[in-house]
This record gives C-alpha cells, sequence and structure tokens, in this order.
C-alpha cells in the first residue's frame, strides 16, 4: 500500500476499555468519536493504535494507583475491551499499529516498539496529525515522539480527551513547549474544502 499523501493521521487507542463502561475508562471518551470520523476523509493516510497487552503485562495491579506501571487491567490481546469502539469509523485504507506488546515495558508511546516511524517514512509522510486517548498518557508521549522523530506533529484539540484535568492541563504545556502544533477539527475541514 502506498499512500499518495505526506500527511498523516494518527488515531490512538479509541478502544472500548478506555470508553464507557471499560476498565479504564477516560471521562467524555465517546464524545471524540463522531469528530475522529468527520476527519477522517481528509487524510490518505489513516493510522490507528491500540493497546494490545498480554494478560500479565507490568503496568497491571489488582490495587491500581491509576498511574505509571499501576493500571486496572485493560486492553488484553484480543478481548472485547481491547477492540474499537463500534462507533468508530475505520478507513479503508489504513494501518493499525498494536503497541504494549512486551510484558515487561510500559508502552504509551505508539513509537515504542513498534514500527510505526519506518513506516510513516516509508510511505513519505512528514506530517502527523494525533488524536485519541488520553491526552495525558498515549496521546502525550506519542505526540513527543513523533517530534523526536524529526515529524511535523499537529495535535487536534476537540478530538482528545484525558483522564485528568491537571494532568491534560499539564500535557498540552509540554507538547506546547515541544513545538507541537494545535489545530482544531475545523480548521482541518476548512483546509480540506479549500484545497481537496
Amino acid at each position: 500500500m502506498k499512500f499518495p499523501s505526506r500527511e498523516g493521521l494518527i488515531v490512538v487507542d479509541v478502544q472500548n476499555d478506555f470508553c464507557a463502561g471499560g476498565t479504564l475508562a477516560v471521562p467524555d471518551a465517546e464524545s471524540i468519536i463522531p469528530v475522529i470520523n468527520t476527519i477522517i476523509p481528509c487524510f490518505d493516510a489513516v493510522i490507528y493504535t491500540k493497546d494490545w497487552h498480554p494478560a500479565s503485562h507490568i503496568s497491571f495491579s489488582m490495587n491500581p494507583s491509576y498511574m505509571d506501571m499501576s493500571w486496572p487491567v485493560h486492553c488484553v490481546a484480543g478481548s472485547a475491551g481491547a477492540q474499537f469502539h463500534p462507533k468508530l469509523r475505520i478507513a479503508e485504507q489504513s494501518i493499525i499499529i498494536y503497541k504494549g506488546t512486551d510484558p515487561s515495558r510500559e508502552a504509551y508511546s505508539a513509537f515504542s516498539g513498534t514500527h510505526l516511524e519506518d513506516i510513516l517514512s516509508e510511505h513519505g509522510i512528514r506530517d502527523v496529525y494525533i488524536c485519541g486517548l488520553a491526552t495525558d498518557y498515549c496521546v502525550k508521549q506519542t505526540a513527543l515522539d513523533a517530534v523526536g522523530f524529526q515529524f511535523r506533529t499537529f495535535l487536534i484539540t476537540d478530538a482528545i480527551r484525558g483522564v485528568s484535568e491537571k494532568t491534560s492541563k499539564k500535557a498540552l504545556r509540554d507538547m506546547n513547549k515541544q513545538g507541537i502544533s494545535p489545530v482544531t477539527s475545523e480548521d482541518l475541514l476548512i483546509s480540506y474544502t479549500l484545497f481537496p
């Protein structure tokens, strides 16, 4: 598969376990799904990520503190909780990245332990637009790693949600300091309409 565009959309972890009723639900997560579905046609290259943990993953805890290395069991590979939310649109030409597959390593970023950087480079993608869940963890680390790999990186601010307001605000500040540019779905739709 060869994408014709230099711009790629990365949809981070819009999975059942991170949505209402899931074992690690992000507040208001479902509200971003219609936004993501609306902007998907703006991109020729759409990459979806999935947390895809073994049942023995190091981050799982029976008494979780809801922070690094201490989470409830979530997104176990092959489970219903690890599947995409049923209302999320899956583009016909797309790639799925599975992350967090090493039982001994925490992996928030879509670049951690995957071939995402190679895939983007092979397809000539230099600009990445990031959305999904959660702002303060996997979205943040994916965006920071994208900058580290020299991709021009944009954060779609109305298509993300975080675990907590406090940590999400800090994440936004941290991303801004690294030159990650905020955009909205409306910005993308206007650009797509003017320059299809």
